[in-house]
Order: C-alpha cells, then structure tokens, then sequence
C-alpha cells in the first residue's frame, strides 16, 4: 500500500507542476529484483487512487528482465535471480545492472 501511496503522492506532485487535472493511463516499469508483487499493487493501486487525480486510471504495469554484468565472461545476461550464477559461464562474478527498478515509466493525463 505504502508503494502504491507514493505513486500517488508523485502523480500530485506532478500534476501541481505540470499542470494537468486527470490522469488515465499510468505506465510503471517493474523489474523482477523490485520485490514487488504486481497484482498486490494494482489492488492497492486502486484503493490509494479514491478520491484522487488518478482515481479510475488504468494501471499498466510494464515488466523488465533481470540483467547482470557477468566480469568472468565479459556478457551482459539475463539472470533470474541476484544471487544466482551466469547462464553463459557459471561464475557468480555478476554485478547487477538492471530488474531491480521501480518506476514511473510514462502517464497519460488531461
């Protein structure tokens, strides 16, 4: 819900800057590391939107891939877990460089 809530409180935010009264579509970008459940958020989503400029607004959530360095190999790869090994050589040398967002991808507003 805390989640959920800061969405929110960003799209207000937002909304005073931007000058925008509505929002319709909001487009989150989360990677599988965030540890966020996306069905738990647009529960929440839709209860922390009541009474809001969001309220009724279709919440698109856009998965990414988990995606390390791996420095025994010198590939980027895909991994399914952080402390998992390289898909490609087997070291567990990886360093993280992307899945572990959470983020406001894009909005569709009035």
């Amino acid at each position: 819900m805390a989640l959920a809530q800061g969405v929110v409180r960003i799209l207000e935010e937002q909304a005073a800057a931007q000058h925008y009264s509505r929002v319709r579509v909001v487009r989150l970008e989360i990677g599988p590391l965030a540890t966020v459940e996306p069905q738990a958020l647009r529960f929440c989503f839709d209860a922390a939107t009541r009474g809001t400029i969001a309220e009724n607004a279709a919440l698109d959530i856009v998965e990414t891939a988990a995606v390390a360095w791996c420095f025994a190999c010198g590939e980027s790869v895909i991994i399914k877990e952080r402390s998992g090994t390289c898909p490609s050589c087997g070291s567990f040398q990886l360093q993280v460089t992307g899945g572990d967002e959470l983020r406001i991808r894009e909005l569709e507003v009035d």
